[in-house]
């Protein structure tokens, strides 16, 4: 009898159960590990360079962005916004070929959000832009851009053709999360209410200065938090 019993197709299942179980609890744990964060482009503004990131860029590593998602781009920030939107374009083309993602964050700051938004709008940027963050931004312009020369300052002031243009119509079109942070204290976007922008999420940070926000813990929490 119990040599009988030793060959029941129910008794080697039940020997077999603690083998299989582990194998099974690997193979669901990997159906419902999260993805693999979006890459993040980061687009510094006006007289400024890819390394202003720094802080933020090391922040998102360490709560588990891979190295390589992480692009703090750098350009000419002396040339047209248009100009500087053609050639993130090619930038965010170049990022989502290495990394095989179809989408990108894109974290700006300052004027980095404007050359930013003309790709999203006009350059077929909605497709590949997952969430968008403007950093003291001077969407709405700002009067401190008439006291520097250039394209992109003249750009930046209130009233300008770019701005007018930008601003026409759907300030935040296409299907990206769009999320805005603007200080009572920062001194170079005047008025402070320039940043926020019709169909985002618009937050008012604590008191700081207009480059503070790239480097302070509670506004990238609230970065992460938009961005995931």
């Amino acid at each position: 009898m119990i040599r009988t019993l030793s060959r029941s197709p129910l008794l080697l299942l039940l020997a077999l159960l603690p083998s299989l179980l582990p194998a099974a609890a690997s193979a669901a744990d990997g159906r419902h590990r999260a993805p693999r964060p979006d890459p993040v482009v980061f687009v510094h503004g006006w007289n400024s360079d890819g390394s202003t990131w720094r802080t933020m860029a090391d922040r998102f590593h360490a709560d588990g962005w891979p190295a390589g998602h992480l692009d703090r781009w750098t350009y000419d920030a002396t040339q047209s916004n248009v100009t500087t939107a053609a050639r993130l374009a090619e930038e965010i083309d170049r990022v989502l070929d290495r990394t095989g993602a179809s989408r990108v964050d894109v974290v700006t700051h300052s004027m980095g959000g404007l050359s930013s938004r003309h790709y999203l709008k006009n350059l077929g940027g909605a497709a590949k832009v997952d969430a968008w963050v403007s950093l003291a931004g001077p969407n709405h312009g700002t009067d401190t851009a008439r006291w520097c020369g250039g394209a992109p300052c003249v750009e930046m002031r209130p009233g300008s053709a770019f701005l007018n243009a930008l601003n026409s119509g759907d300030e935040t079109p296409g299907t990206a999360r769009y999320a805005t942070w603007r200080s009572p204290c920062d001194m170079i976007i005047s008025p402070s209410q320039s940043v926020a922008l019709s169909g985002a999420v618009n937050t008012t940070t604590a008191c700081l200065g207009h480059s503070d926000l790239q480097g302070d813990q509670t506004v990238y929490e609230q970065v992460k938090k938009h961005i995931v």
